[in-house]
């Protein structure tokens, strides 16, 4: 009898043991993109950091949107403890006091400027730019030469081939349109000169509005898609599926587009989600990020060979002429900006 009692304790002893090193394995909970960056981020950079500090990271999935809600929902119980958001909705995020500051760190040394968004309140993860894709395939059969401007949107050759994200929805579209704006004499406290210039122009080419890459893949795959706002990482992404599409640069220049990440304010794991905010900006998580998903770094140590290395060389000869918006001024406007793009262009 004294036998099996040992035996039990022992059991016991057993099983509290590993009720007790199961309950050390803290959970994090990311919101990001669902898709291509999901499983980039899932399968090549967090697993890493996850076998490092004995941490579970489960993504959240959905758009830049759909986060930000939900993280404004939760702020007085954070069920978040990161979240990956578009630059210009990350500058809202910050302003709704839904982000902690990231300390200075070896790897925010070696960010690109850009990357500091208000003093660190977020970092970008990652760089890209927002130019013009275009459905080679449509292309070769009409025998056209690849777009080399904004304008060319507008080319009545184009008419019912054109595909435009909804700027209330999409950094795409945004982009696409306060560059269109910026060639009629606009800037971001003024865009009256797009919307007049809209119905003449880019409107009559205009196939449909989407507001999501899921939809323009489809479109594009169908043949309906010939050319959109696009970037070089998305038209990486898009190729990889088989997809015919490439990337054209414009004469007037690219829209910086970062995808950034902000440690939540208040949530239950601060010291931890601000270590895993240091490391996605190490170089080896970027790089992972590069060589597993084509999301280019901002992390200006990362280097690569082969196919990522020149997606890398292409990336930083783009950022050489690229562009930058005026965030601030676009989200003190920004709201003001939809209801008009609903009311005038998708009525």
């Amino acid at each position: 009898m004294k036998h099996i009692l040992t035996g039990l304790g022992a059991i016991a002893a057993l099983c509290c043991g590993m009720v007790t090193a199961q309950a050390a394995t803290r959970t994090l909970y990311v919101g990001m993109n669902g898709g291509a960056m999901e499983k980039t981020y899932s399968e090549h950079v967090f697993k890493a950091f996850e076998k490092a500090n004995d941490v579970k990271i489960v993504v959240v999935p959905g758009t830049s949107s759909d986060i930000l809600a939900k993280s404004l929902a939760a702020r007085a119980k954070p069920q978040l403890h990161l979240m990956f958001l578009d630059d210009g909705l990350m500058y809202r995020a910050i302003r709704m006091g839904l982000c902690e500051r990231q300390p200075a760190s070896a790897n925010t040394k070696k960010l690109y400027p850009q990357a500091h968004i208000e003093n660190d309140m977020a970092t970008g993860v990652t760089m890209s730019m927002t130019g013009i894709g275009y459905n080679t395939k449509i292309f070769k059969e009409k025998g056209w030469a690849p777009p080399t401007s904004w304008q060319d949107l507008g080319d009545p050759k184009y008419k019912g081939k054109v595909v435009f994200q909804s700027i209330p929805s999409s950094t795409f579209g945004l982009h696409g349109f306060l560059m269109l704006n910026r060639i009629r004499g606009g800037n971001e406290s003024n865009v009256e000169p797009g919307f007049k210039a809209w119905p003449q122009t880019v409107g009559p080419n205009v196939l449909e509005y989407v507001s999501n890459s899921a939809k323009l893949s489809e479109m594009v795959q169908s043949g309906e898609a010939a050319v959109f706002p696009f970037t070089p990482s998305m038209t990486t992404i898009f190729q990889s599926r088989g997809l015919p599409v490439a990337y054209a640069p414009t004469k007037e220049g690219a829209v910086v587009l970062m995808v950034a990440q902000c440690v939540i304010a208040n949530n239950t794991e601060q010291e931890l989600s601000q270590k895993l905010a240091a490391y996605l900006l190490s170089v080896d998580a970027q790089k992972a990020a590069l060589e597993g998903g084509s999301y280019n770094p901002t992390n200006t140590d990362v280097a690569a060979t082969g196919k990522a290395g020149q997606e890398l060389a292409q990336m930083k000869e783009y950022l050489k002429t690229a562009v930058t918006v005026d965030w601030a001024q676009i989200n003190q406007n920004r709201s003001n900006w939809d209801r008009q793009w609903n009311r005038q262009v998708e009525r």
